[in-house]
This record gives C-alpha cells, sequence and structure tokens, in this order.
C-alpha cells in the first residue's frame, strides 16, 4: 500500500510542476481535456479488447492522469480538488454497497446491481432511472445501458426466445417499411428498432454488443488489408470474384 500511495503522491507533484512551468499544460481547461480524455478512453478500451496488458498499463496511467489534471485545474478555483473527489466516490462506494458496510443481505450479484439502482435513486429523486445514462455515449453502448438499468426494476423479458421472437417482428415491420416503399425517415425508424432489438438480444446471450462488433470490425480491416497488400492490380480494376478469392485467403489465415 506505501507503494502505491508514493506512487500517487509522485504524480500529484509531476502535475503541480506541469501546471506552474509547461506552457501546454498552463493553458489547459476542462473543455480542451474533454476530447483527449474521450480518445484516452477509447485506447484504453482498444487495449482491453486486444488483451494488451502492457497497453492496458500505460492507458490507465493517462486516464489517471487525466483526472488528476481536472482535479487540479478545479482546485486552482477553489471549486474542489483531488482529495474531494477521492472520499466523494469512496462515501459513495460504501453507502452503495449495505451488504458489505451494513447489515443487508444479497443472494447474488444481480441483487447488488438492483440496490445500487435503486439507492442510486433515492440520492436524488429528481433524477430518473436512465437519466444517469450518458447523453454522449455511442448508441449501441447507450442502448445496452438503459437495458440493464430498466431490468432493475422488472422491465425485461423472461426468456432468451422471447427476446428473438420481438427480433423477428422487428425484422418483419423493418421489410414491411421497404417493401410497401414506406420511404427512408420509416425504413431508419424501423431499421432503429431491429438494431436496439438486437442490443437486447446480445444482452440475453451475454455477449457485448459493442466488443462483439469492434471484433467483426477489427477482422473485416484485416482481411480487406490483405486483399490491397496481394492484389497484383488496382483494386478499382478487380471484380468481386477475384476479391472475394483473397478474401478467402486471409479468413484461412
Amino acid at each position: 500500500m506505501e507503494n502505491k500511495l508514493k506512487a500517487f503522491e509522485r504524480l500529484l507533484h509531476i502535475m503541480n510542476d506541469l501546471r506552474e512551468k509547461c506552457p501546454w499544460d498552463r493553458k489547459q481547461t476542462f473543455e480542451s481535456l474533454r476530447i483527449l480524455t474521450i480518445e484516452e478512453m477509447y485506447e484504453l478500451a482498444d487495449a482491453i479488447v486486444e488483451k494488451d496488458m502492457n497497453g492496458i498499463k500505460e492507458e490507465i496511467g493517462d486516464v489517471l492522469l487525466h483526472m488528476v489534471f481536472y482535479a487540479k485545474i478545479a482546485s486552482e478555483t477553489n471549486n474542489f480538488d483531488i482529495t474531494d473527489s477521492l472520499n466523494a466516490v469512496c462515501d459513495k462506494l460504501i453507502h452503495r454497497h449495505p451488504h458489505i458496510y451494513g447489515d443487508v443481505e444479497v443472494k447474488d450479484e444481480k441483487e447488488v446491481k438492483r440496490n445500487w439502482e435503486q439507492l442510486k435513486l433515492q440520492e436524488n429523486p429528481d433524477k430518473t432511472l436512465l437519466s444517469g445514462v450518458p447523453k454522449s455515449l455511442p448508441a449501441i453502448v447507450k442502448a445496452f445501458r438503459m437495458q440493464d438499468k430498466t431490468k432493475q426494476v422488472g422491465f425485461e423479458w423472461e426468456t432468451t426466445e422471447q427476446v428473438k421472437a420481438k427480433l423477428d417482428e422487428e425484422m418483419a415491420e423493418l421489410q414491411e417499411a421497404i417493401d410497401l416503399k414506406e420511404g427512408q425517415s420509416r425504413i431508419e425508424e424501423e431499421f432503429g428498432d431491429v438494431l436496439f432489438s438486437m442490443v437486447n438480444y446480445a444482452r440475453f446471450l451475454g455477449v457485448d454488443p459493442e466488443a462483439a462488433l469492434e471484433k467483426v470490425n477489427k477482422k473485416f480491416k484485416f482481411r480487406f488489408e490483405y486483399i490491397e497488400k496481394n492484389a497484383i492490380k488496382p483494386l478499382i480494376d478487380m471484380n468481386l470474384e477475384e476479391m472475394d478469392a483473397l478474401w478467402n485467403e486471409a479468413k484461412k489465415m
């Protein structure tokens, strides 16, 4: 524990030095750091998908730096400092884990999640169950989180078969909109319903839809780049059959 505290203290001291002496660091604000923080989070997510432990270690450090940076900026205007942030999250964790720090008993992780959501609502009665889902989340992640949250209060299908039936129903409605030429706006709406149902189906199958799609993206990228590197003529001059032959070679690899 002592080594961990020393490492964190070292980061705090470095942050003080940078904010005082580095022109770039002095110039940064909450707003200017925001997009960089999002980028760092995606880099951490990439490292996790790739199971790159060295990368995960490095990206965790980058994310921690940004959290310390925000707290340092806030301390300069006497709004809060890193101590306030750490104490706030500690108080929150203790309050939302009454099965650890109180006398509440739980059977499994599902009850833990349900209690967590109920305690969040009690802390701020003006908030709705879904108000805690960030607006800027990618749409697939947002759909997953909203479904997961509403599940905690029983708004959930009972079986995987029911979810699959709903997906089939939405697919049929999409096809009907296409066949009847109901217009692009209607088709887009029905397509959205299909995607939302697919995310729900993924949840029931125990699949992270964002991670699954990212793996397919990486697979597609590898195979198409294989075509580019091994094509004997410009791709624009190749037909689909020729490109598909190289695609199948890439699949074997």
